[in-house]
């Protein structure tokens, strides 16, 4: 492990990217004290950010079909630290935690059987993660009683949850404001734009630019997803709901004031263009096959963005130079895991070095440490 500078009180930073990671710095480095400018190649609402088009659900066990244990200990983590930080904000952000429900049709019941053994394995792996709740008719009536008569099994995960990610953003920005942060809209800058430590220049600068890192980390790709958000005065999901299905698992997230977030697609691809036909119709006959509600639902949005995915689908921190932290890789878990890697990073700057980067089984590259 190479040596490298802590943190001074205070410090002069320089933050490339205002998605969420970057916000989520830039307030946690303000409230120390610190000296924060921030420089973003979009505008203030993040629109061109995958952290404003993803559904925003901290959902550990439910995202462990595609997660590894390290990244479902850093949802745990995060789960119990949304809250505090939230409550630092200056914006209320709507949050909840009333688990994840699962349901399946019938035809579907051996693939419903391969979800919940991977559960169990991912249970005995992560065994701090509330168990899971098998529903017969009854019980998943009385947990969701928007279902009740649409489906004769279910499981029901304690304690996960999601949040409003553009209240969240907006939060964020506002809150970089009221502390003082310097944030530059439109202004796309790169790491060999500054030399930290030098006079005049930050101190230490913090990459976290997603997919506009790709010169700088060889490697890292975009993965596309597609999202419809509908307005549904007729549904009353209490909590985000899962479908199983063997091709894909899609997911309803529901919003204040009756708007839902439904998506599924995962396309190895970096193509922004709108959402394909084929992908449209499923998730809306998904959200259809839940509640019938839906059918009367109105498409407030069809969104498409790509997730800044490193070759092992793992997130990572590196400093490729000295005074220089990169966090890239959130993939499609950037709320459920940003919280732990927060704390990861301030532990770096603060400490040199970061005690609970092994708990989640963290690639901490270069002269920051080495780990996992």
């Amino acid at each position: 492990m190479l040596a490298h500078p802590s943190l001074r009180s205070p410090s002069f930073i320089t933050i490339l990217g205002a998605g969420l990671m970057g916000r989520l710095l830039a307030v946690a480095l303000a409230r120390q004290g610190h000296k924060v400018e921030v420089h973003e190649a979009g505008s203030r609402d993040g629109a061109t950010s995958a952290a404003h088009v993803a559904a925003a659900m901290v959902a550990p066990l439910a995202e462990s079909i595609v997660a590894e244990p390290g990244v479902v200990r850093m949802g745990q983590h995060s789960l119990a630290r949304w809250p505090g930080l939230l409550a630092q904000l200056v914006q209320p952000v709507y949050f909840q935690h009333n688990g994840t429900l699962i349901v399946w049709h019938r035809q579907d019941a051996p693939e419903a059987a391969r979800l919940r053994q991977k559960f169990e394995q991912t249970q005995g792996a992560v065994p701090q993660l509330p168990h899971m709740q098998p529903l017969d008719a009854a019980a998943l009536a009385e947990r969701e009683p928007a279902l009740a008569g649409r489906f004769s099994q279910g499981l029901y995960l304690p304690g996960e949850g999601q949040l409003d990610n553009r209240q969240l953003l907006d939060a964020l920005a506002a809150t970089m404001d009221a502390l003082g942060v310097a944030t530059h809209w439109h202004s796309a800058r790169a790491p060999q734009d500054f030399a930290p430590g030098a006079a005049g220049q930050p101190d230490w600068l913090l990459d976290c630019r997603g997919l506009g890192a790709r010169e700088q980390w060889q490697g890292l790709r975009g993965v596309r997803g597609e999202v419809v958000r509908l307005h549904a005065p007729d549904v009353t999901l209490q909590r985000p709901t899962r479908l199983v299905h063997p091709r894909y698992s899609i997911y309803l997230a529901p919003k204040e004031d009756h708007r839902f977030v439904i998506g599924a697609t995962e396309i190895e691809s970096e193509d922004l263009s709108p959402a394909s036909v084929r992908s449209t119709l499923e998730l809306l006959s998904a959200a259809y096959a839940v509640h019938p509600g839906f059918a009367e639902a109105r498409i407030t949005e069809l969104t498409t963005q790509c997730r800044p995915t490193l070759p092992d689908n793992l997130p990572a921190i590196r400093m490729p130079r000295e005074r220089v932290l990169q966090v890239n890789g959130l993939y499609r878990h950037g709320f459920m895991i940003a919280p732990a890697m927060l704390d990861v990073v301030m532990q770096l700057l603060g400490e040199g070095q970061s005690a609970l980067a092994p708990d989640f089984e963290l690639a901490l590259q270069g002269g920051a440490a080495t780990a996992a």
